[in-house]
C-alpha cells in the first residue's frame, strides 16, 4: 500500500480515536466539573447529554452532506469544528457555555463517525474491508479502554480544561494527515432542511423523553408522541426519494435491515451491561472504584484484540455465522456474569467479562462490514450514518433500560437482573443474524469503481 492511502487511513483512525476518547475521558470528570462550575451533579450530566444529543441528531444529515459535497470535505469540516469547539470547551467559564460548546463538538464528531468507514472504503479494496473495519474497531476499543485512565491522569496533573485542550494538537495532526484523503466529487444533491429538522426532532424527543421518563412521566409521553409524529412526517417526506436522508433505500434490503436490527440489539446489551457491572462489582462484591475499573478493562481490551481476528475472518467466513456466534458468545458471558456467585468474589467474574468482549468483537466487525458492502459506494455515507445511529440508539436504550431496572428492583438485585436482560438482547441479536443470507454481501444498487484500490 502506498504512502497516500496510509496517510488517509491514519487520518480516519486518529479522528475516530479523538471523538471516542473525548467522550470517555469526560465521563470521569463530571464530579470535578460539578465542583469547579458550582453546579449540582445532575446538572453536570448535561455535559455528556449535549454531546450525545448532537451526535445522534447529526449523524444522518452529516452522511447526506458527505454524499452531496464529497466525503473528504465534510469529514475535514467535522474535524475542524470538533477541534475549534474543544478550544471553546477549555475556555468555558460556566456550565451553559460548556454545554453549548459540547453540543458543537458533537456536531463535528457526527461528521467523523458517519463518514470514517466510507472513506476507508475508498482507500482499501472490498476484499480487505473487513480488516480495515477491524482496525477501526480496535482503535475505538483501545480509546474506550484508555479514556478513564487518561482522563484521571489529566485531571490530577493539569485540571479539567486540559481534558479538552489536549484535543487541539491531535486535531491539528489529523487535519495534516487528512491531506491524503481521497478527493472525490459528491452527487451535489441538496440537503433537505425540512427533513433534517424533522430528523433532529425525532431524536431530540426520544433522548429528552427517555431522560424525563422517571421524573416527569407526563412530559416524557408528550415528547415521545412528538418524536413519533415527526418520524411519521419524515418517512412520508423521504419515502419517494431515490437517496433519502433516512436510508429507506438501504433498509429495503433484508440483509441490511437485519444488520441494523442486530446492531441495536447487541448495543442495548453492551450498554446495559457496562452500567450494571460497576454496581455489581462495587456494591455486591465490595470493590473500590479503582478495582472496579480494572475488572472492567478486559472487556474493551478483548474487543480490541478480537476485532483484528474478526476482520480477517469476516473476509473469509459468512457474516451470518460470525455474527450469530458473536451474539451467542456475548450472551453466554453476560448470563455467566449474572449468575456468578458473590461468594467466589470478582476473580470468578473476570472470565465472563473477557467472554463478553470476545463475543462483541466477533459480532461488531463482520456486521459493520456487511452493512458497508451491501450499500453501493455512493451510499457509503448513508450506511455509516445509519450504523452510527443504530449504535447510539442501542446505547441510549440500554441506559434507559438500566434506569428502569434500578428503579424497579432493589440495588442488591438490579445489576444481575440487568445483566440477564442484556444477555437476552445479545442472544436475540445473534439469532436474528442467522436469518440473513450466508452468501457474500452484494450491493443493493449500481456500483462504481472508487478509491485508490480500484486504480
Amino acid at each position: 500500500m502506498s504512502g497516500r492511502p496510509l496517510h488517509a487511513i491514519a487520518a480516519v483512525l486518529a479522528a475516530t480515536v479523538l471523538v471516542v476518547l473525548d467522550a470517555s475521558i469526560v465521563n470521569v470528570a463530571l464530579p470535578t466539573l460539578a465542583r469547579a462550575l458550582d453546579v449540582t451533579p445532575g446538572a453536570s450530566v448535561l455535559v455528556v447529554t449535549a454531546y450525545q444529543l448532537a451526535l445522534v441528531t447529526a449523524l444522518l444529515p452529516c452522511a447526506a452532506l458527505g454524499e452531496s459535497l464529497g466525503f473528504r470535505k465534510v469529514f475535514i469540516a467535522g474535524v475542524s469544528v470538533f477541534t475549534a469547539a474543544s478550544a471553546l470547551c477549555a475556555l468555558s467559564p460556566s456550565l451553559p457555555w460548556l454545554v453549548a460548546a459540547r453540543f458543537v463538538q458533537g456536531l463535528g464528531g457526527a461528521a467523523v463517525m458517519s463518514l470514517g468507514v466510507a472513506l476507508l472504503r475508498q482507500v482499501v479494496p472490498d476484499k480487505s474491508l473487513g480488516a480495515a473495519i477491524g482496525w477501526n474497531a480496535t482503535a475505538v476499543a483501545l480509546a474506550s479502554a484508555a479514556g478513564p485512565s487518561i482522563g484521571a491522569l489529566i485531571l490530577s496533573e493539569w485540571g479539567w480544561p486540559c481534558l479538552f485542550a489536549v484535543n487541539l494538537p491531535v486535531g491539528a495532526a489529523v487535519l495534516l494527515a487528512g491531506r491524503g484523503l481521497p478527493r472525490r466529487q459528491g452527487t451535489r444533491r441538496r440537503l433537505d432542511l425540512v427533513s433534517a429538522a424533522l430528523n433532529a426532532t425525532v431524536f431530540a424527543g426520544l433522548v429528552a423523553g427517555a431522560d424525563l421518563l422517571l421524573t416527569q412521566a407526563g412530559v416524557s409521553i408528550v415528547l415521545f408522541a412528538a418524536a413519533a409524529l415527526a418520524l411519521l412526517l419524515l418517512l412520508r417526506r423521504e419515502g419517494p426519494k431515490a437517496a433519502p436522508l433516512v436510508p429507506l433505500d438501504l433498509l429495503r434490503g433484508a440483509s441490511f435491515r437485519i444488520s441494523v436490527i442486530t446492531s441495536v440489539c447487541c448495543f442495548v446489551g453492551q450498554a446495559a451491561a457496562l452500567l450494571a457491572l460497576p454496581f455489581l462489582l462495587h456494591h455486591d462484591l465490595g470493590q473500590t472504584t479503582l478495582m472496579t475499573g480494572l475488572y472492567m478493562t478486559p472487556w474493551p481490551l478483548t474487543v480490541a484484540v478480537t476485532a483484528q481476528a474478526a476482520g480477517w475472518l469476516s473476509d473469509r467466513v459468512p457474516t451470518a455465522w460470525l455474527c450469530g456466534l458473536g451474539g451467542v458468545v456475548m450472551a453466554l458471558g453476560l448470563a455467566g456474569a449474572a449468575a456468578s456467585p458473590a461468594t467466589l468474589g470478582p476473580v470468578a467474574l473476570a472470565p465472563f467479562v473477557v467472554v463478553c468482549g470476545l463475543g462483541f468483537g466477533l459480532f461488531q466487525t463482520p456486521n459493520n462490514r456487511s452493512m458497508f458492502l451491501i450499500a453501493p459506494p455512493e451510499r457509503s455515507g448513508a450506511a455509516g450514518g445509519l450504523q452510527g445511529t443504530a449504535r447510539l440508539t442501542g446505547q441510549i436504550a440500554g441506559a434507559v433500560l438500566m434506569t428502569l431496572i434500578f428503579t424497579t428492583f432493589p440495588l442488591a438485585a438490579a445489576p444481575r437482573v440487568g445483566l440477564g436482560i442484556a444477555a437476552a438482547f445479545a442472544l436475540a441479536g445473534g439469532l436474528i443474524s442467522l436469518l440473513r443470507s450466508t452468501s457474500p454481501p452484494r450491493p443493493l444498487g449500481p456500483t462504481r469503481k472508487n478509491g485508490f484500490a480500484s486504480r
